[in-house]
């Protein structure tokens, strides 16, 4: 059963082929269009690969021409720093603060321990503070006194192990 429906309200009925030639007038496309936009795809799938590399490439000398430049400034640091040491005075500062050299004369002050302190100590100086803590008895004990003579027992080991034979 066919139905009237189209020509009823006197439209034409449009086959696929029909719609694609009028598609093409109306984008006024010829052949030699087509060609020039076929080869420019496949000139963008072929250059597409060769353009990322070149571009992988530039990345890669700009990053090494940063690091070169960055070794080149660490190098002129450098120099400057062995330049210094061409300078007695700045010998001098080193040894002091490196070393704690002191110039003839001199009396050099060295707080040790200056964590275990305690600020709201009035008893005296650092000092005194220090060397009582050193010096308390508890922990003096417990270092000096053993439970056996060491010497004695290592004369006995070393007496046993030459007489005696060794068990199977």
């Amino acid at each position: 059963m066919k139905t009237s429906r189209p020509k009823a309200l006197g439209l034409k009925r449009v086959t696929s082929s029909a719609a694609r030639r009028e598609l093409l007038g109306k984008l006024n496309l010829s052949g030699r269009a087509l060609v020039f936009i076929g080869i420019g795809i496949l000139a963008f799938v072929n250059l597409a690969p060769r353009v990322q590399i070149w571009y992988e490439q530039r990345v890669t000398v700009a990053d090494l021409a940063h690091q070169n430049e960055e070794t080149r400034k660490n190098l002129i640091q450098m120099k400057e720093d062995l330049k210094r040491w061409d300078d007695p005075v700045y010998i001098r500062a080193q040894a002091r603060n490196r070393l704690f050299y002191v110039m003839p004369g001199e009396v050099s002050f060295t707080v040790m321990d200056a964590d275990k302190v305690n600020p709201a100590d009035r008893s005296g100086t650092v000092g005194a503070a220090l060397a009582a803590a050193r010096n308390s008895t508890s922990l003096s004990k417990k270092v000096s006194t053993t439970k056996t003579n060491w010497s004695e027992n290592l004369v006995e080991t070393v007496v046993r192990a030459g007489l005696e034979q060794p068990k199977a």
